[in-house]
């Protein structure tokens, strides 16, 4: 039971009335630039979950097996790397 072509007449009556038909036209531009927002911002969210290089989000394994991947700890707590 969907809307039927008499009920979308009698809805746009109920639009026309309630707001102008002076405002519609800034109405419809604004829920469009919002439209646009929004699909923008869910672009660059799907973009920011894609990996640069296309590699997978594992950890690889150190190219040297002596080396550790995890910073050592020095002095005072702060992290140094090994020479």
């Amino acid at each position: 039971m969907g809307i039927q072509g008499w009920q979308w007449l009698l809805i746009l009556a109920v639009i026309l009335l309630l707001f102008g038909a002076a405002k519609l036209p800034a109405l419809a531009k604004s829920m469009g630039q919002s439209a646009r927002v929004f699909k923008g911002e869910m672009k660059a969210m799907k973009e920011e979950d894609k990996p640069v290089d296309g590699t997978s989000t594992s950890v690889a394994a150190p190219a040297n097996p002596g080396e550790s991947t995890e910073p050592s700890a020095g002095a005072g707590g702060a992290s140094q790397t090994k020479p």
